[in-house]
């Protein structure tokens, strides 16, 4: 199914998931459809949590916030989102999840063009239905395809995405937390990771923290709040030059993230969200697969535990699987010192 309505006066609303590193990769979905109709105005449904990364990404007209459940299915809540999206007159959504529940708001709403994979059999629901969704190794991959056009092939390269933080705004936010620039170079720690295995242990953080206050580096401690008992023990081992940054409101990370120079992170949202905004970008991995899971951005340096060259072989194959028993543990100190350092030396 082709779009044929005007991309000057209808919108278009991208439906994602709403986990922080993949909300990112959702802006290379807004450069293809722009790459198409310049002129599209396109939204993307956000979480609370995720909201602010829409106010940096160039090219999206606004987020449309509404936290919806992840476990059930609130039927009053679905039909007050139908009306929200009513409201605006899409002509398409582009359900980037494969759930029956995702596509049921946009389906209520009356969208007429609503693009997804086949997913939870969701005849009906999506009636621009892709296949070949399995055949797509990468988020990114499975993402992108659905901002295609029917029959176009994936590009060799997609459009990276981009987080800007207008300078102004850095140096408000430096004042309001009496973090003005003492000409010393800053390292964000973000030591926060979903899914089993894939923190660096805190110990580590701590020591790398202990290890560059050394050097006279400053450092930031950026996560949920969920990720405040880890920043006190950072904050205890690297002393009066490491602060706790960590909260509730993902835009102090994201505005932390553009002022300093560096970042340390886990496979986690905020090494998206460092990469996106072109913060040097230094990424532990254990458990996953970087080829499937780093950010599409340049980093300065993706850090995993020694593997043995068989394994490595089969990551495309088996993704996760292939280094599900790998421990970020075994990534050194002194390795992700000696990788900022390189980082900070090239930057200042």
């Amino acid at each position: 199914m082709n779009r044929d309505f005007d991309p000057q006066t209808t919108p278009v609303l991208i439906v994602p998931y709403v986990w922080i590193g993949d909300f990112v990769r959702c802006h290379s979905v807004v450069k293809v459809l722009h790459a198409q109709s310049p002129d599209l105005a396109v939204d993307i449904l956000s979480s609370t949590l995720c909201a602010p990364l829409a106010d940096y990404m160039p090219g999206v007209r606004k987020a449309v916030v509404f936290d919806l459940p992840r476990r059930s299915l609130p039927l009053s809540r679905y039909f007050q989102l139908s009306d929200v999206l009513r409201n605006e007159h899409y002509a398409q959504a582009l359900i980037m999840l494969r759930t029956w529940k995702s596509a049921l708001a946009p389906w209520l709403a009356g969208i007429p063009l609503r693009t997804g994979f086949v997913g939870e059999v969701r005849y009906g629901l999506i009636n621009d239905l892709r296949r070949g969704e399995r055949g797509l190794p990468r988020m990114i991959d499975r993402m992108g395809a659905l901002a295609l056009l029917p029959g176009d092939t994936l590009p060799a390269e997609w459009p990276l995405p981009e987080l800007r933080v207008p300078e102004p705004e850095i140096e408000t936010w430096r004042t309001k937390n009496g973090l003005q620039s003492d000409g010393r170079p800053v390292v964000a720690f973000c030591p926060g990771a979903v899914g089993k295995g894939k923190a660096w242990p805190p110990g580590h953080y701590a020591a790398l923290a202990r290890d560059l206050a050394k050097d006279g580096v400053s450092g930031w401690v950026l996560g949920g709040p969920s990720e405040t008992a880890l920043a006190a023990e950072i904050a205890s081992a690297g002393g009066e030059r490491i602060r706790d940054l960590t909260g509730h409101d993902l835009r102090n990370a994201i505005i932390a993230l553009a002022a300093a120079d560096a970042a340390v992170t886990n496979d986690s949202g905020l090494m998206h969200v460092a990469a996106a905004i072109g913060t040097p970008t230094i990424a532990i991995f254990g458990p996953t697969s970087p080829w499937h899971w780093k950010p599409l951005n340049p980093v300065d340096a993706i850090l995993e535990p020694p593997t043995d060259p068989a394994t490595l072989e089969r990551l495309r194959t088996q993704g996760n699987d292939a280094v599900a028993h790998r421990r970020t543990a075994d990534v050194p100190v002194a390795q992700v010192a000696e990788a900022v350092r390189a980082a900070l030396a090239k930057k200042l």
